[in-house]
């Protein structure tokens, strides 16, 4: 088995996973592919928790509103995936800012560590920075180039 070969068919392919291509150089394809690797991530993140936060056994379970939300984020992904618009990016966006706002108004799950709330937060803070990029690439969508050869 050709390991280099494997890593860069499902690993590491430029044309599919362009997370470290700036956003100008980008081609039309890379950007399908990044935002329909971002939609179908958050789109199955946002379904469990729709899901999830009608429990009533959870500690902030049957909040119908964190429902909401999660059920209108799934429908922002698919509409993202699905046209790269840059309205659903905006609103893909608001995800880690309306968890950092829960974290705020309701706190943390109750068995978590100090360091699972710091990772949890770095991990939104990460996730808010990642927003900006998607963002760019969904602005720039329109202009971006068929292949690397055209202008």
């Amino acid at each position: 088995m050709d390991m280099e070969k494997f890593y860069r068919k499902y690993v590491w392919d430029e044309g599919r996973t362009p997370y470290l291509v700036p956003v100008a150089r980008m081609t039309r394809r890379q950007a399908e592919y990044e935002m329909l690797f971002y939609a179908v991530i958050t789109g199955v993140l946002f379904a469990l928790i729709a899901l999830l936060s009608l429990l009533p056994d959870l500690p902030h379970g049957d909040t119908r509103i964190v429902s909401l939300f999660a059920f209108t984020q799934v429908c922002a992904a698919l509409l993202l995936g699905a046209t790269c618009s840059i309205g659903a990016a905006l609103y893909c966006a608001s995800a880690p800012l309306a968890a950092l706002l829960y974290f705020a108004l309701f706190g943390f799950h109750p068995n978590l560590g100090t360091g699972d709330k710091t990772l949890l937060l770095a991990a939104m803070v990460l996730w808010v920075g990642y927003c900006w990029r998607l963002q760019a690439v969904a602005r720039a969508y329109p202009t971006l180039a068929q292949t690397h050869g055209q202008i």
